[in-house]
């Protein structure tokens, strides 16, 4: 019974007496022989063998005894079981260091005579250090006699026999799959052909109907839009109309109110005229009190000896002589008041008149945008809604193609070609697809920027109003301050008439009278 341990190609330094050094590439074949007759033994089988040269022929024999010899000549550390697989172990080493340019196990064969087949050779597997060339094993081997090379042919000749019919029946067995598969190809081809033709025409009716269905529905789409656009516009007209009307009737309120205040103010106008004319009056009453009163003190002075009485009377009336004096002095100061109230009226209506003029503009314009705005809003969103609808029927009927494709994409070479095109079909409707969603993306971004100008509008116009409303409060209170002076102006000028009658009288109730006016 022999058993293959190791069968390689290895790298070899080949040196004999004659020769210079050369690298081969030799077979090493090692087989562990178990005899049982006559008597129970192991040999480890060692040949050497070049591809190349089938002459080339190199055995050793290593029986159990031959071993301890060996072990005891290079000092060896293992038995004879070991043995082999130790020695596969450096060939594997030197297989795996024999691509370097420098390596470290060798294998090297040397020979003592001038050729390799007349005498013996030594097979050492060599380490390489950086002091000197440690030799691990050294074989000797004996070349093949006639008989071994005939054979070592003869078994060669076997394996080659062998070899050749097991691949003789593996090319007939190869021959009837193909054969095989190659009918079976062709009828699936057919079936996959017709599979494709037809569906090719569901494809094409498929797409016919979606076409013509998706006209219609672009033509209703369409029509609904018109008839929407046009009830938007009658919608706008009638907005439009009404808040004309509006401002109409605010603008004439306003211009009532205004023409009310001027009214007011040329009232006022004519009181303060009036008013100065009472003022010279009283200034001249007071001129001809001041007569009588040196008069009085005169009289006072001739009487005072007299009538202690009647000094005490002098004194009262030039007393209600200084008083008369203040007041006369107040009134005239609370005339330039009045007046400079007056000129700051008539400058807060100037500007009302000016902010209400430039608020109308506005609110005109900013009122035509916002309609334009609106619009433009309703018409993006119908148009969004249609492209979402067409969307997702492009999306439904592209995930049933490419389901289809799928389930019938493991076709021949002809067929892939035409499931290529349908792809590529595929690929510029997605590309569509894609186009539309951007288009669809910049109309909402449209729509939001002109949601947020509508918005701003609508703020600048609230404000508009808050500053229109504002204008009206200041109006009111203009008109609410012009009452109120004039009925203290009415109040003042009766007090006035009053009070130099009441001088005319006694002194104590003249002096009550000032007094309870103050």
């Amino acid at each position: 019974m022999t058993e293959l341990l190791f069968n390689k190609r290895l790298q070899v330094q080949v040196k004999n007496r004659e020769t210079d050094e050369r690298r081969s590439v030799i077979r090493i074949s090692i087989e562990l022989q178990q005899l049982s007759n006559p008597v129970h033994r192991k040999d480890l089988i060692v040949r050497l063998t070049d591809d190349t040269d089938l002459y080339f022929l190199y055995n050793l024999v290593i029986s159990e005894e031959d071993f301890q010899s060996l072990k005891v000549q290079q000092g060896l550390l293992i038995d004879f079981t070991s043995f082999p697989q130790k020695f596969i172990d450096l060939l594997e080493q030197c297989i795996s260091e024999q691509d370097r340019e420098n390596p470290r196990f060798l294998l090297q064969l040397t020979s003592a005579s001038s050729a390799f087949d007349h005498g013996p050779s030594n097979l050492n597997i060599v380490e390489t250090n950086a002091f000197k060339h440690l030799t691990h094993l050294s074989l000797k081997l004996l070349p093949g006699s006639d008989t071994d090379i005939k054979k070592y042919l003869a078994t060669c000749l076997s394996a080659v026999k062998e070899e050749k019919q097991q691949l003789e029946q593996k090319l007939r067995k190869t021959e009837e799959d193909l054969t095989r598969q190659l009918n079976y190809a062709q009828q699936t081809l057919s079936e996959k052909s017709r599979e494709l033709d037809k569906l090719r025409s569901e494809w094409t009716s498929q797409t016919t109907s979606l076409s013509s269905r998706h006209m219609q529905d672009l033509t209703a789409e369409r029509e609904n839009a018109l008839e929407i656009q046009a009830r938007l516009q009658q919608q706008n007209e009638q907005l439009r109309q009404e808040l004309e009307s509006s401002h109409h009737r605010s603008t004439q309120q306003l211009q009532t109110k205004v023409t009310e205040l001027e009214t007011a103010n040329r009232e006022l106008t004519d009181k303060k005229y009036k008013s100065d004319s009472t003022i010279r009056d009283l200034k001249a009453k007071l001129a001809s009190l001041e007569e009588e009163c040196q008069r009085s003190k005169q009289q006072v002075l001739s009487l005072r000896r007299e009538n202690s009485s009647l000094d005490t009377e002098c004194h009262e009336r030039e007393r209600l002589v200084n008083q008369l004096q203040t007041r006369v002095a107040v009134v005239e100061q609370e005339i330039k008041d009045k007046d400079q109230l007056v000129m700051r009226t008539r400058e807060v209506l100037e500007a009302t008149q000016q902010q209400k003029n430039s608020v109308e503009g506005n609110a005109e314009s900013k009122q035509i945008q916002i309609g334009k705005l609106e619009a433009t809003v309703k018409s993006l969103s119908e148009e969004l809604i249609k492209a979402n609808g067409i969307i997702k029927k492009l999306q439904g009927d592209l995930k049933a193609l490419v389901g289809k494709i799928k389930v019938k994409n493991t076709v021949t070479v002809s067929q892939e070609k035409i499931l290529q095109e349908t792809t590529e079909k595929l690929q510029r409707e997605q590309r569509e697809l894609q186009d539309a969603q951007q288009r669809l993306r910049q109309k909402e971004e449209e729509a939001t920027r002109l949601k947020e100008q509508l918005e701003a509008t609508v703020q600048k116009l609230d404000e508009s109003r808050e500053v229109l409303k504002t204008n009206e409060n200041v109006i009111t209170w203009l008109n609410k301050q012009l009452n109120e002076n004039q009925l203290s102006r009415k109040q003042e000028s009766l007090g006035m008439f009053e009070t130099p009658a009441a001088g005319l009288r006694t002194g104590s109730v003249s002096h009550n009278m000032v007094i309870t006016h103050h």
